[in-house]
């Protein structure tokens, strides 16, 4: 174990191309990442490529695992019986926080709308839905680690997660594993194996076991299942490590065992270095003068500026304070022996008594967590002075870990025209380039809505709704019904008309959802709102089950019809001679717009419920009489005229997630906020005309002049 010191520090602050593994993780927490992850890629092929030598299977890994939880269990029972024990619990959890608080987010970029008809997708899909408890607010596995923190009062850098990498309580050592598997989850095409091998052996593993201790001592009012990976989040479900390792059998059957093997050997190892700092860090804490040594070295710096006067053992205290920022054991040898310390009596010492007190100089300095570590460090000291002049805390300080950037890959080319960004942007990771398209695609047309958007019945209000929206989901029902039995007599479409536009539709319609794509992020998926959205692709894509997802749905119709189109993601599809340019405008609205569910989070709830409103009750009916006329299947429309519905289906949900929003916005914000709301809702289709694309264009004129 290293003594305290910050020179390893300094030296990365010296280096342009360090980064700390804090901030990898704090932007890989990110739901609009992008750039970050490119520049690490040196960072984690030299990870991957390690060679460790340890067992690597995942009967190691439960019987590492295991006797791990007694390791540290018995630790625990020792700080117990010294009287320490809530110490050891309080920095456990901080210590397993940056994992726990983002349990299976690796998994979050792993579906797109490219692979969105595979069956690993849809394994994969299926497992991170538990992870986020699909369907439930705050349901995730961070979530319930958040409730521990907040229930343990140690919660205070810890939402959203990426805050955890301003807690200085949490060594660099714990956010590593966390930091790169993140960083691989946000280029899922390139890591695709490794991370289905790192998911496998963190839920191989369960629990944390620094957590083992901690549930002994708060045994209730937690929900401790959902803390261990391995398990199910339904009392009737599979086990979540038997789905996991069903998903690897399935993606090994398909691209071979090596990517997945290299994952799992790398998370295992460094799973297993990770978890022997928090051993020493916690055995090394039931001292009280290391938490003391800790305290003192992270204040010194702001400290040395106020005593420039005060004089201990015959030293300026601010000299004192400028030693130990790097070896704080000096000044505390010198402290313990000075009169403001009275070794074995906190309650008699001026430092925690008359000098923090209301009249104090030092009246606030110290919060209580502070003045309970000086106090211990003090009630420990021994009478003796000679005794005093032998004593040294533990010697163990984790390593700041700093990694050192490749230069950032180049911009790329953006598409040269519709179809090519179709197929580009069907990924999640693209170049700067793709990604610059895409926003400007989003910010043109969002100004053709935005132009002259007054009232009408295809439009929303003008105002928001005082009583919420509900009311008037159900006044659009009513409408799409009455236009659907006055066009009852109507003449249906020819069959070949029929196939045509549901031809045309097949780029739109094989990446249903993807709208929400951005929605599917880990803090996102179980948010107030965003679980509405997750629930929606969730159900969009089958629910896991190939037979209800309805990609796979539309393509047997199409087969049906006598088309058999190329795979999405494959550039054959977007160039395929039968589809025309028009096609793909919507299309790429979508999957730009998905990409951004933060900047235009207003925009894409109103999309949502034009969307999810569209067919409900009219067209979709309509749809069917012609679809039955010539005898194909009716299953797409018939799955989504009752998913959608108006009552408890994504009709109802995308209104429900607009009002909730709405209502966490100030009164004087809900204006200008419900505007951008019902310029995403008219985006699902745009005004035509001359007029409309002029308002646009001075719409995009007059945001560049103010920006």
């Amino acid at each position: 174990m290293r003594p305290f010191t910050r020179s390893s520090d300094q030296a990365a602050d010296d280096d342009p191309a360090a980064l700390s593994v804090r901030t990898v993780f704090a932007r890989a927490c990110e739901p609009e990442s992008s750039s970050l992850p490119d520049a690490l890629r040196s960072e984690i092929a030299a990870e991957l490529s390690l060679e460790d030598g340890g067992p690597q299977d995942a009967a190691a890994v439960s019987e590492w695992a295991a006797a791990q939880r007694e390791r540290f269990a018995a630790l625990f029972a020792t700080a117990e019986s010294e009287g320490c024990a809530d110490v050891l619990v309080r920095r456990a959890a901080l210590a397993c926080a940056p994992l726990a608080s983002v349990s299976g987010a690796w998994l979050q970029w792993m579906s797109e709308p490219g692979n969105a008809e595979e069956a690993v997708t849809m394994r994969v899909l299926a497992l991170y839905a538990g992870d986020v408890g699909a369907g439930h607010p705050r349901a995730s596995r961070g979530s319930a680690y958040l409730s521990l923190l907040q229930h343990l009062r140690v919660a205070v850098h810890a939402h959203p997660a990426s805050q955890l990498a301003q807690d200085r309580r949490i060594a660099d050592r714990s956010f590593h594993l966390p930091a790169f598997a993140l960083t691989m989850s946000r280029h899922p095409n390139a890591y695709r194996g490794e991370i289905i091998g790192l998911d496998l052996c963190l839920r191989e593993a369960g629990m944390l076991p620094p957590l083992d201790g901690v549930q002994a001592r708060h045994p209730h009012g937690i929900g401790w299942d959902a803390l261990d990976p391995s398990l199910a989040r339904t009392p009737d479900g599979p086990s979540a490590v038997d789905d996991a390792r069903a998903l690897r059998a399935a993606f090994v059957e398909e691209a071979g065992a090596a990517a997945v093997e290299r994952g799992f050997a790398w998370a295992f190892a460094a799973l297993r270095q990770w978890c022997d700092e928090v051993y020493d860090e916690l055995d090394a804490a039931r001292d009280p003068g290391f938490e003391m040594a800790e305290l003192v070295q992270s204040r010194a710096r702001e400290a040395s500026a106020y005593h420039d006067r005060f004089n201990v053992q015959g030293r300026l205290l601010k000299d004192w304070l400028v030693e130990a920022r790097t070896d704080p054991i000096p000044f505390l040898a010198a402290l313990a022996n000075s009169r403001l310390v009275r070794p074995g009596r906190s309650e008699a010492s001026r430092l925690t008594g008359s000098l923090v007190s209301e009249k104090g100089r030092m009246f606030r300095v110290f919060p209580d967590q502070d003045l309970d570590t000086i106090k211990r460090w003090i009630d420990a000291l021994p009478t003796d002075s000679a005794q005093r002049a032998e004593w040294r805390p533990p010697a163990h300080q984790p390593r700041r870990i700093t990694l050192r950037l490749a230069p950032d890959s180049a911009d790329g080319d953006a598409p040269g025209d519709i179809r090519q960004a179709y197929t580009a942007l069907l990924q999640r990771a693209t170049t700067p380039a793709v990604r610059q398209y895409a926003q400007r695609y989003v910010e043109k047309r969002l100004a053709r809505c935005r132009s002259d958007m007054e009232p009408s019945p295809r439009t929303l209000p003008g105002e928001q709704p005082p009583d919420g929206l509900r009311p008037w989901l159900l006044d659009q029902h009513d409408l799409h019904n009455d236009e659907f039995h006055d066009g009852m007599d109507d003449p249906l479409p020819d069959r070949a008309d029929l196939i045509d536009s549901t031809l045309q539709l097949a780029p739109l319609t094989l990446i249903d959802g993807s709208w929400l794509a951005g929605s599917t992020d880990y803090q996102l998926a179980s948010s107030e709102r965003g679980h509405f959205l997750f629930e929606t692709y969730w159900d969009e894509l089958g629910n896991g089950d190939l037979s209800l997802n309805h990609p796979l749905i539309y393509r047997a119709m199409l087969r049906e019809m006598g088309i058999d189109l190329p795979p999405t993601r494959s550039p054959e599809f977007a160039a395929w001679s039968g589809f025309r340019d028009k096609s793909f405008e919507t299309p790429v609205y979508w999957l730009s717009i998905g990409r951004f569910p933060r900047t235009f989070e207003a925009e894409i709830l109103g999309l949502n419920l034009a969307m999810e409103l569209s067919g409900v009750g009219g067209s979709y009916r309509r749809g069917r009489q012609s679809l039955e006329k010539y005898g194909f299947s009716t299953a797409f429309l018939d799955i989504h005229n009752t998913i959608d519905n108006v009552a408890t289906g994504h009709s109802a949900w995308a209104a429900d997630a607009i009002d909730d929003y709405l209502a966490q916005q100030t009164p004087q914000a809900r204006p200008d906020v419900w505007d951008r709301i019902r310029a995403g809702y008219r985006s699902l289709n745009p005004p035509p005309g001359l007029l409309s694309r002029k308002g646009a264009r001075r719409a995009q004129s007059e945001r560049r002049s103010h920006a």
